[in-house]
């Protein structure tokens, strides 16, 4: 799977992703760009973005070749995420192409 770290997200996080070809926005050269133009520019590579924002797919439509997962975790750093790290990789088996879903509580 290639999935798009966004910019709120600790990039520590893609190490934690094994098996899959994971990149930050940074590394794609977006940093800055603005969300629905950086969905539709991620949809062009990858399969899933990743992000921490719950609300982008109220603010943002969805792009129906990229998938969204947004991950529900008190704070951004990587100790908060890690525990949701089995719940993503799960997630990660079958996301639904122009949907988004949520991890964590």
């Amino acid at each position: 799977m290639r999935i798009l770290l966004d910019e709120c997200l600790p990039s520590d996080l893609a190490r934690e992703l094994t098996g899959h070809e994971v990149r930050t926005v940074t590394q794609a050269g977006w940093s800055g760009v603005e969300n629905g133009e950086l969905l539709r520019l991620a949809s062009q590579r990858y399969d899933v973005f990743l992000t921490i924002d719950q609300r982008l797919d109220q603010e943002q439509q969805i792009p129906a070749q990229l998938a969204v997962i947004a991950l529900k975790a008190p704070t951004n750093r990587i100790e908060s995420l890690r525990p949701l790290i089995p719940d993503l990789l799960k997630a990660l088996k079958g996301p639904k192409p122009g949907q988004s879903v949520c991890v964590g509580r």
